[in-house]
């Protein structure tokens, strides 16, 4: 599988970790940056390259890092396509990878430790995404992309 990567300063070493991990287990990994962890850098332009690599098919799966995991993911969530998911712990990442079908996993290095991430990524690699009701939920969050306010779609008034 290939995966894109990417983090900004204050995820930068736990983004390395996992991606040394994911090459580890036999995957392609595209590190899309920070390449440092000493210089500031904005946590939007590595997550939208991560959410664009994913959405446009050039990476199967996409993984996250900044300092809180929260920021990286409302990034990657402005790409189309993206359903990005900050997880803690084994249970949520399984959780997002099944029930919200998430593409783009996004951690952060100051609320995790590294062998709490790793489990992590394990059991959200190792998840299928979920049919019947998972399909057509995941599918109302699509059709968020392009919806204006105040219309409906699919029986729901946005």
């Amino acid at each position: 599988m290939r995966v894109a990567v990417g983090s900004d300063h204050a995820g930068y070493a736990l983004k390395t970790h996992l991606a040394r991990q994911l090459a580890d287990w036999g995957h392609e990994v595209v590190d899309l940056g920070t390449d440092r962890a000493d210089v500031s850098v904005d946590y939007p332009d590595f997550a939208a390259a991560v959410g664009r690599m994913v959405a446009s098919g050039a990476a199967d799966l996409g993984v996250a890092a900044c300092g809180s995991g929260i920021g990286v993911a409302i990034a990657a969530n402005k790409v189309p396509g993206v359903r990005a998911a900050t997880v803690h712990d084994v249970t949520s990442a399984h959780l997002a990878r099944e029930h919200n079908h998430a593409n783009v996993l996004c951690f952060g290095e100051r609320l995790i430790g590294p062998d709490v991430a790793v489990e992590a990524l394990r059991a959200w690699l190792e998840a299928t995404p979920g049919d019947g009701r998972h399909v057509r939920r995941v599918d109302k969050i699509a059709s968020l992309e392009d919806a204006p306010w105040g219309e409906e779609r699919r029986g729901v008034t946005l």
